[in-house]
């Protein structure tokens, strides 16, 4: 189970992680990841209507919390993280949604510990 602390609640939370963030996409879910320095990991889902009925989606939303308890215990600070649940994840395994949120997360960390540089070429 995923800690209340680690929780993303509110509008504002959601649009620092979309909007500030790194994106990528794998084939059943998006993640967006911000650094939030200083401050508790926090995931938020998005799983739509469109992934499926309601016990469809709370499994979907099950599986992911799972997953993300095991990011807030490697990375207890300092990112914010939104998943969205893409219509594929509906029929997706646990091992087809374990594999596209690992390597989709691992790809937004990479991804924010480049240096940026200021000059454009």
């Amino acid at each position: 189970m995923l800690p209340q602390r680690h929780r993303m609640r509110t509008s504002a939370e959601f649009s620092h992680a979309f909007r500030s963030g790194i994106r990528t996409g794998r084939r059943n879910i998006l993640i967006s990841t911000a650094k939030n320095p200083g401050k508790t990991t926090q995931v938020g889902f998005i799983v739509s209507k469109a992934v499926g009925n309601a016990v469809t989606r709370n499994l979907v939303k099950r599986r992911l919390r799972e997953l993300a308890a095991f990011t807030c215990a490697a990375h207890p600070e300092g990112y914010a993280i939104a998943v969205r649940a893409l219509p594929a994840s509906a029929s997706a395994s646990w091992d087809q949604l374990r594999r596209d949120y690992e390597s989709a997360l691992e790809a937004t960390f990479a991804k924010l510990d480049l240096p940026q540089s200021k000059e454009k070429p």
